[in-house]
């Protein structure tokens, strides 16, 4: 029987890396859910690390989905980016979206998408390729209470709703990269069936 939290014991069992030493390191795992309703924040972000008193797993909602805006008009000719699911190791350090505020940003690192290519509400994932495309991972707005729809705030990238939650995700990042370096991993899952 393991002594990790379900969600790394998962991880692992897709053949992902946790990491398990020391206070603060950071496992980020998004997960995508099976629903498909377009324009919503219905994914989660988990921070899994170990803390004073044991192990502790954050979770916030987000978007691993591309809003309805950018599904139907993508910013690349081949289609609007939607991050397969694996695992990036090194892919993110913190940086600023955009030029704009503290977020994590795509550096380092190579991270694969589909290209949804026939503008419409519907996620179509075939024809996966890799690259460095500015998949961050940032906040909606900066209105108190966030965003309710995803919108224009997601050409691909993953996304928080609400700017607070955002914020708190940021300081444990803050923390983590005190002892562990400015490189994240992030790993994006589908939703256990």
């Amino acid at each position: 029987m393991s002594s990790l939290p379900i969600l790394l014991d998962h991880v692992a069992a897709l053949g992902h890396a946790v990491f398990t030493r020391g206070e603060f390191n950071l496992n980020i795992i998004g997960i995508r859910t099976t629903d498909s309703q377009a324009n919503t924040f219905d994914d989660r972000l988990c921070a899994v690390y170990r803390d004073e008193l044991g192990w502790v797993t954050r979770t916030w909602s987000i978007t691993t989905d591309p809003g309805v805006y950018f599904r139907e008009h993508p910013m690349n000719v081949s289609g609007t980016a939607i991050m397969v699911p694996g695992q990036y190791r090194g892919a993110y350090k913190l940086g600023r979206h955009r030029g704009k505020y503290l977020a994590l940003v795509q550096t380092g690192a190579r991270v694969e998408v589909y290209r949804d290519a026939n503008k419409d509400e519907v996620l179509d994932m075939g024809n996966p390729t890799d690259g460095y495309f500015g998949i961050n991972i940032h906040r909606a707005s900066t209105r108190d209470g966030g965003s309710q729809l995803v919108d224009r705030w997601s050409a691909g990238c993953q996304v928080f709703g609400d700017p607070k939650d955002f914020d708190d995700f940021i300081k444990l990042c803050q923390r983590s990269a005190q002892t562990y370096g400015e490189r994240f991993t992030y790993t994006l899952i589908d939703a256990p069936v």
